[in-house]
């Protein structure tokens, strides 16, 4: 009787240990996104530098 417990106990422990390796991993994640874009704060930063450049030219005349 103890002989036939220790069996079943261990071919449980065997086919849970089988079936948790099988699990299918999660899919990859995506990759992250990339960085902002340059064109609306680089027209920002062209308008106003232009701006002061304008201002420091009518200032100093």
């Amino acid at each position: 009787m103890k002989k036939r417990k220790y069996l079943t106990l261990l071919l449980v422990f065997v086919l849970i240990c089988t079936v948790s390796g099988q699990v299918v991993p999660p899919p990859m994640p995506p990759p992250p996104p990339p960085g902002l874009p340059v064109d609306g704060g680089l027209l920002f930063l062209l308008i106003s530098g232009l701006i002061f450049g304008v201002k420091k030219i009518k200032d100093n005349l």
